[in-house]
């Protein structure tokens, strides 16, 4: 995979941050946080969640989403809501791309969902619900976009039975 973005728009909770965190470190993907941030950086949930791989981490922070729109020039954008139409399987993803997630208590804002309906996308789930766990669906939407690309770039081969 060339590049997968991880852009997380005011999110609140920083164990769910953290988590996002070590994902992105896991498979090469950048972080992008869009402020304001609901905790410090140095919150140690935080860092806790992520481990000891923040030094593997490819980290962006922005003062708010016009910065983060100014310094990503042309990047494509898929944004996660409930309030989509399309299942977030059904795109063809790009070799880059940005995979753009609300804050925990309140989504992306309609704003930009309405600025960006062609490219809202949503994960299934039983009606009367409210939301996923943030970093769950995070590992959900990463892992597709990986598996539309053939986990590029990643290990693919287990070590339990080899000598």
């Amino acid at each position: 995979m060339s590049h997968l973005h991880i852009a997380l728009h005011e999110p609140e909770i920083p164990q769910n941050t953290g988590n996002i965190a070590r994902t992105c470190a896991a498979v090469g993907a950048s972080l992008h946080l869009i402020k304001p941030l609901g905790f410090s950086l140095d919150d140690k949930y935080m860092k806790r969640a992520g481990l000891d791989y923040w030094d593997l981490l490819d980290l962006h922070v922005y003062e708010n989403v016009e910065e983060f729109y100014q310094k990503n020039p042309g990047a494509i954008v898929y944004y996660f809501s409930k309030k989509a139409d399309r299942v977030y399987c059904e795109p063809a993803f790009e070799e880059e791309v940005y995979l753009m997630f609300g804050k925990e208590t309140k989504g992306i804002p309609e704003s930009l969902l309405k600025q960006h309906h062609d490219h809202c996308l949503r994960m299934p789930m039983r009606e009367g619900l409210r939301s996923l766990n943030l970093s769950n669906a995070v590992a959900i939407a990463t892992y597709e976009v990986l598996r539309q690309h053939q986990f590029e770039g990643l290990e693919k081969a287990g070590k339990l039975f080899k000598s």
